[in-house]
């Protein structure tokens, strides 16, 4: 088996957690952890330019394999240099493979150890992709760093569910793995990371950890969580896992989370984080603050001339609250533009202040600090 530059460096331990802090190395730059990661589902951060997001202090981004491969195509993107070239961003990118969208499609997937077929969700055409394939998709995007086609079970499944879930996703990885050794992927500073599934049993959960671990990726993701269960079940499996994986790799917790669940699980270890909410709400009207979530289309906020945070860097301090209701209300898009800089700034802070009280040797007391203040806020506003 080839061996793997690894693609991240562990710069330290925090000393009352499993919380680490690191850097991810890829062909398109290095990335500090803990890091959050916006969402880029077609090739775009809805709403917000590269260059915005870029001054925002944004590191790497994600692509979706399926969605980008539906439309407009990998191929086509492959001729106009990468999905790099092709929406202008010169930072580090992660795909997915498709398989949450074997989870999400489930109405119109067909599924068997071989792959999965899909039904277009966009003209009803056949869509075939193999862990072949998904490799190959993912080269054709230019992906710093690929993820493996695995099988994303419901919440709740049975054992035995589970179980088929997990070899499948396991013989897949190592079919991935092969496809990607033998396009030389790693060669050209491509890294492929596992996911690590088994529902909510978190006996298949480690089961699943040792297996793929066994086959030396360079990083590792952990899949099927916020898929319906409380969150409680969530953070145990991810508890369940992170002791198992390689303390040399970059460990990514995948769809997830709020700024709370973001700083409970990278004190259980978790590195990389990635999410929709902070422009998904955004284009809902809603910002994030240390102190819960604000719904600026309320009333309360028509004559409001503070800031979203006061001396917060980016739009939330720079507009007033009333100035953001009004774009809102009017339907101006810049209102939703703004909100998504803002909420992604947010997040991207957070991470940033993880790592620095990890450095500072305070993480455990500052998280608990800064989570109590923002789930009271929460409470508040109800």
């Amino acid at each position: 088996m080839t061996v793997i530059n690894n693609g991240f460096t562990l710069r330290g331990k925090d000393p009352a957690s499993a919380a680490r802090w690191g850097t991810l190395h890829t062909a398109h730059g290095d990335v500090p952890t803990p890091i959050f990661m916006p969402v880029g589902t077609q090739g775009t951060v809805k709403s917000c330019s590269p260059e915005q997001l870029q001054e925002q202090g944004v590191r790497i981004l994600l692509g979706n394999t399926y969605h980008l491969h539906v439309r407009p195509g990998s191929e086509m993107i492959q001729r106009r240099g990468g999905l790099h070239s092709f929406m202008r961003w010169d930072r580090p990118i992660l795909t997915d493979s498709g398989g949450f969208q074997i989870f999400s499609l489930a109405k119109t997937r067909k599924l068997s150890d071989a792959g999965v077929e899909f039904q277009s969700h966009l003209d009803g055409r056949k869509i075939v992709l193999t862990p072949e394939e998904a490799v190959a998709v993912q080269d054709r995007l230019g992906s710093d760093i690929l993820m493996v086609l695995d099988e994303c079970p419901p919440y709740p499944s049975t054992e035995d569910d589970s179980r088929q879930a997990l070899e499948r996703t396991v013989a897949w990885a190592r079919r991935c793995r092969q496809a990607w050794e033998e396009r030389e992927m790693p060669a050209r500073g491509r890294q492929l990371f596992a996911i690590v599934q088994g529902a909510h049993y978190p006996e298949q959960r480690v089961e699943c950890a040792q297996r793929l671990v066994e086959m030396d990726f360079p990083g590792y993701a952990i899949g099927g969580v916020s898929v319906g269960e409380p969150e409680p079940e969530m953070l145990a499996q991810v508890g369940a896992v992170t002791p198992h994986l390689p303390e040399t790799k970059a460990r990514y917790a995948m769809g997830l989370g709020t700024p709370p669940q973001i700083l409970k699980m990278i004190r259980l270890g978790v590195d990389m984080f990635d999410c929709v909410m902070p422009t998904r709400l955004a284009r809902h009207g809603s910002a994030f603050t240390p102190d819960g979530l604000l719904n600026l289309r309320h009333e309360r906020y028509a004559e409001d001339d503070r800031p979203l945070i006061e001396n917060f860097p980016g739009p939330g301090g720079e507009f007033s609250r009333s100035y953001l209701r009004h774009l809102l209300v009017a339907g101006e898009m810049l209102g939703g533009t703004l909100l998504s800089l803002h909420n992604i700034r947010f997040f991207l802070e957070l991470t940033a202040s993880a790592r620095k009280h990890l450095q500072a040797g305070d993480f455990v007391s500052w998280s608990e600090k800064w989570i109590a203040r923002y789930e009271s806020g929460a409470v508040k506003k109800r």
